[in-house]
């Protein structure tokens, strides 16, 4: 008995089996997961266009306003000359030389024009000044170049450079390259960078250029006079007398050449401020040495009116002070135009939840017709109607309310974009309300005047409470709304009605700085979320309801 009935304990407490003879709790893990794994599965397409759509353009417009590497991928030796640079007075002539060889690999690849861009941004007269650069930096080399050339007239020529530069290897193979074939990448000879280090660094980036961007070969064209530049420095630091390699005897006589008191030369800095003067000025050096780093803050400085600066962060002049008003003017005329909205949408949703349901369709569907006519076509209609000859002004003089020479200025201002935006947005204030309005029961109402309520305390303290849902719905439905809209402000808000968004897209299409733009939109949807959470702090996200 005694074993039996340990035997029977020993048994009840193992664990439980499935009918395949697994446990139990094993079986339902496994159940659970395959249960979660079919949802997952069923969710992954949508899950999968909202990362496409909305999460990855919000990461990019983030990542987009803090990124700042064109300046020391298109200038990396002027970056790093300037970064031992304190900013006072010029910088010292490495900083030309760099500048120089950067700025003329940057203008063969017609970079150089976007650069001034970025920087024009942060200083005004950078585009012209880099765009007007790039033309003129052959003026320096060919001072050096003119002379190599008149000594020799192989240092005009492709192949005796090829020869000189050129590893044995490749110039058998690029020999024997046909256009339309592959080419054999560029490669320098053993030994040449240690004996013409500047030259061989500009020759191979003019090469390599060569034959991926123009699908030319070396052996047939003459390098740039940046190559000839970089030749005269390293023949005037090192001695190359003793040299015996290819084409020993052009690059002897050139040694010769330039170690003569009758060679000329030109510094770098006098180049570039013969090219132009504005190069010695301090300012535009100390712009490239501020945004060198590859994040920068300055984009969100410059959405605050703030400026990045040698000295730190400063306010901006008062006349170039524009974006917090915008900011300011954007948050209160969304929430004007929200009130506006939730006092015109409430009386018609009221009436439309509350007549017979043959009628309420009949009247919905002149709420939904807007939705059929075009965005522009409305606001256009505005357009016409609020002008001064317009059809208001003209009927208010028509009643005298209005001398036909004090005609109401409605148009170009706030007001004609708080009257256009109000009807366009409307419609999605009614919805909200009256699908919450249609759910109320009217036997509260009836049972509310049994007791002896009046009618406005049976709407005040009985319906409206009960109505709030659909307020608050709405209300975010039409700031959200209201807070991005461009199209309507630009066309009937003139230069005091625009809002924020009409400058984001005026940099996206029109300056094509969307780094600022994208931190302006950043910035907007902080403050979105920002109001969006002081509401559900308030109200409480869990009331607001479609329904």
């Amino acid at each position: 008995m005694t074993d039996a009935k340990g035997d029977a304990t020993e048994g009840s407490a193992g664990p439980m089996m499935a009918a395949d003879g697994t446990p139990l709790k094993k079986s339902l893990a496994r159940a659970l997961r395959m249960q979660k794994m079919r949802a997952l599965m069923l969710i992954a397409p949508l899950l999968l266009f909202v990362l496409v759509t909305f999460i990855a353009p919000i990461a990019d417009m983030l990542f987009r306003s803090v990124e700042n590497d064109i300046v020391s991928d298109t200038m990396p030796r002027t970056t790093a000359v300037l970064a031992d640079w304190d900013g006072q007075g010029m910088p010292p002539e490495t900083a030309f030389e760099a500048a120089y060889f950067d700025l003329y690999i940057a203008a063969e690849r017609k970079l150089h024009t976007r650069l001034g861009t970025r920087l024009n941004y942060e200083q005004t007269g950078a585009s012209s000044l880099f765009r007007k650069s790039g033309r003129g930096l052959d003026d320096i080399g060919e001072v050096y170049q003119d002379q190599f050339e008149d000594l020799d007239e192989g240092w005009d020529e492709a192949m005796p450079w090829a020869e000189l530069m050129g590893d044995p290897g490749w110039l058998s193979e690029q020999a024997a390259w046909t256009k339309g074939a592959r080419q054999p990448e560029f490669i320098l000879r053993d030994g040449i960078a240690d004996l013409l280090p500047r030259t061989a660094e500009q020759y191979e980036a003019f090469a390599l250029y060569l034959q991926d961007e123009d699908n030319k070969s070396p052996l047939d064209e003459e390098p740039w006079s940046a190559v000839h530049t970089a030749l005269y420095e390293d023949l005037a630091a090192g001695d190359l007398s003793g040299y015996s390699g290819p084409r020993a005897d052009m690059l002897v006589a050139a040694d010769a050449l330039v170690d003569s008191p009758d060679f000329e030369t030109v510094s770098f800095a006098r180049g570039f401020e013969d090219i132009d003067e504005d190069w010695a000025d301090p300012e535009i050096w100390r712009t490239i040495k501020l945004y060198s780093p590859e994040m920068t803050p300055g984009y969100f400085l410059n959405s605050v009116d703030m400026q990045l600066t040698p000295e730190g962060v400063e306010m901006r002049p008062d006349n170039q002070r524009i974006y917090m008003l915008l900011f300011k003017r954007t948050i209160f005329m969304s929430m004007v135009i929200t009130c506006s909205c939730i006092l015109l949408a409430y009386p018609v949703a009221y009436i439309l939840a509350n007549l017979p349901a043959r009628k309420a369709n009949l009247l919905m569907i002149l709420v939904l017709l807007p939705f059929w006519t075009s965005l522009l076509v409305r606001t256009s209609a505005w357009k016409v109607m609020l002008q001064q000859q317009g059809v208001i002004n003209d009927v208010l003089v028509w009643l005298g309310l209005v001398a036909d020479d004090s005609r109401l200025a409605m148009i170009n201002n706030q007001f004609g974009t708080i009257v256009a935006m109000t009807h366009i947005l409307l419609p999605f204030m009614i919805l909200p309300m009256y699908s919450v309005m249609s759910t109320i029961p009217h036997t509260y109402v009836r049972a509310a005047k049994s007791l002896g309520a009046t009618d406005w305390t049976t709407f005040w303290r009985v319906y409206f409470p009960q109505s709030i849902p659909g307020i608050g719905a709405g209300s975010i439905l039409v700031f959200i709304l209201s807070i991005g809209y461009y199209i309507t402000p630009e066309i009937v808000g003139g230069t005091t009605g625009t809002f924020i968004s009409n400058r984001i897209a005026y940099h996206i299409s029109s300056s094509l700085n969307w780094g600022l733009a994208a931190a302006l939109g950043t910035i907007l949807l902080a403050v979105v979320l920002i109001l969006y959470w002081a509401y559900d702090r308030i109200v409480g996200i869990d009331n607001v309801k479609l329904g």
